[in-house]
């Protein structure tokens, strides 16, 4: 899968943050409640979304990981 077929940038829509193809949902939406364990099944009937789009929301951000880094304090 590729997520770019599933995911959209438009100026005019959410500001121009990423979006899942289609829908004004937020691919940051969707990976925070990846994040704090909703399952898969609640964010897809709540957003009406289907499973590929979360799959393609986690590979855009994989991807963005490999690109661009936080800077993070040493651990102690």
């Amino acid at each position: 899968m590729r997520w770019q077929d599933r995911i959209r940038v438009n100026p005019n829509v959410c500001h121009g943050k990423p979006c899942i193809k289609g829908t004004r949902v937020l691919v940051s939406v969707v990976l925070a409640d990846v994040a704090v364990g909703e399952p898969v099944e609640s964010i897809t009937s709540g957003y009406h979304i289907e499973r590929e789009d979360v799959q393609a929301a986690l590979l855009f951000a994989a991807d963005l990981a490999q690109d661009r880094y936080l800077p993070l304090p040493e651990a102690i």
